[in-house]
């Protein structure tokens, strides 16, 4: 593979994962002025942030960059509005 396709992919592979990312930040950034998890479905949120730990893992396994950025920002957003929902459920 020519250099440029190879360039085209990481290209690709970085505009999805922006997008993927960024479109996820204005439901975390929600979460997390109102502190309002009432309507997080805890078994879906856990399993949503398993399952991007499990990208994560693959990505960094593949030495693919755009998955590895995309989803360790994804992580730690995903994993403090889980911690939100524990905590915050537990309060109730």
């Amino acid at each position: 593979m020519s250099a440029a396709p190879a360039l085209l992919l990481d290209w690709v592979g970085y505009a999805a994962a922006a997008l993927t990312t960024f479109a996820f930040v204005p439901q975390a950034w929600h979460t997390f002025r109102t502190r309002d998890v009432r309507g997080i479905s805890l078994s879906m949120y856990g399993a949503f942030t398993f399952g991007v730990l499990l990208w994560l893992v693959y990505g960094v396994l593949l030495g693919a960059w755009p998955v590895i950025v995309a989803n360790a920002i994804t992580l730690a957003l995903a994993a403090c509005i889980l911690v939100m929902k524990l905590v915050l459920d537990q309060k109730r």
